[in-house]
């Protein structure tokens, strides 16, 4: 897992994976769903759409590293904006179930799955898993016109049913298990960055030789539930840029096969995303410049290097950089993303960069970060 994905909307919905449910949304313009090279109208929907139906806990709700152990969790189906079914008044419906029903034509993600190894906490469970929730992203690329899709869900099995009174114990117990979800969130991640990723050196529990590497990436991996989560889409690299006041790292990819997004984001070493509605704590793909070479290179640096791919780090001396690339087919390992890093003095900046990158201008800056605060305040509204 990583920082949050400043592109990214983030859903989540409890079920029972032995029911069906239905979601239902409206979408704008979607021709990119199917031509990456189409031009679309505003509004427009999310460059990327990803629904997921996973059995077990949420990455860290157990509060145990056990969690991470391959089989105690699986994902039951998934489903992608690259293949969604949409109606030309763009509505959409999805329906996740245990099994497709005969007479359902349209878009479906199974709720269960047959398991071939015995569970690696519990062998004498069974090898039957049913979803314990839905959940997914919504990816937006061109934040001056993308809009995010409004979803709703229903139990087709409950549909019409008056729910039982909320009663004072639930109430109580639904507080109790929110209080240690959270226990178990902080637990969990500490031990995560700690222990498994070493990110903030030796300390008592560390693990001997386990560090996470300063100005240079480790190696690129799938994401996965046995991995703290994450899209299960993705490509993943990581490092901490650790810089001086005036020191900057550049960041070379290069994209051998083309994924449906790419982007780069920072985060302090607690995980959490750094500013970028105010700041540009985030680039990706839409909003960066490819080099002639055909390579996209960001400038992480603490101020304006006067290029269009800076990044800020909000003055924070180290801070998490982790690029992702999403493949609805995981290309073979030949064909991933090639990622590289190298700090620099700030002032030398361009001297690491191709001679022809143009220059940035202070106002054209304050016309990017325009677009960004409309953009994030228009994805978080709640009417």
């Amino acid at each position: 897992a990583t920082i949050d994905n400043a592109d990214a909307i983030y859903f989540y919905a409890a079920i029972d994976g032995r029911e069906s449910y239905l979601v239902r949304g409206q979408t704008g313009d979607h021709a990119h769903w199917r031509d990456p090279g189409a031009v679309c109208t505003a509004p427009k929907a999310p460059h990327y759409m990803i629904f997921e139906a996973s059995e077990g806990v949420l990455a860290g709700d157990s509060g145990d590293l056990t969690e991470l152990m391959p089989g105690t969790k699986a994902q039951t189906g998934r489903l992608d904006s690259s293949t969604i079914e949409v109606a030309l008044d763009g509505s959409f419906e999805i329906l996740f179930a245990p099994r497709r029903p005969a007479d359902w034509t349209g878009n479906f993600v199974s709720t269960f799955r047959h398991m071939d190894s015995p569970h690696p906490t519990d062998p004498e469970r069974g090898p039957e898993r049913f979803a314990d929730y839905i959940s997914g992203r919504q990816l937006f690329y061109d934040w001056s016109i993308e809009e995010a899709i409004h979803l709703e869900i229903s139990c087709l099995d409950r549909v019409g049913q008056v729910p039982p009174i909320y009663s004072t114990d639930r109430a109580a117990a639904e507080l109790r298990r929110c209080g240690q979800t959270a226990r178990n969130q902080i637990q969990f991640w500490n031990a995560f960055w700690t222990i498994l990723m070493g990110t903030y050196g030796e300390r008592p529990g560390t693990l001997p030789g386990i560090g996470f590497r300063r100005n240079e990436f480790n190696q690129m991996n799938v994401a996965g539930l046995a991995t703290g989560g994450g899209m299960s889409t993705n490509l993943y690299a990581g490092t901490i840029a650790a810089l001086g006041p005036d020191e900057a790292l550049i960041v070379e990819n290069q994209i051998l096969e083309t994924p449906q997004y790419v982007g780069l984001q920072l985060g302090n070493l607690w995980d959490e995303s750094l500013e970028y509605a105010h700041r540009v704590g985030s680039r990706n793909g839409a909003q960066a410049r490819v080099d002639t070479d055909g390579r996209l290179r960001w400038v992480i640096a603490h101020g304006d290097p006067g290029v269009q791919n800076w990044v800020d780090t909000s003055g924070h001396p180290e801070v998490f950089v982790a690029p992702r690339w999403a493949y609805s087919q995981t290309p073979e390992k030949k064909d991933w993303p090639q990622v590289r890093c190298r700090k620099v003095p700030f002032g030398e900046v361009r001297d690491h960069l191709p001679k022809d990158t143009p220059t940035f201008s202070s106002e054209e800056r304050q016309a990017e970060i325009k677009v960004r605060q409309r953009h994030v305040q228009q994805r978080f509204r709640c009417f």
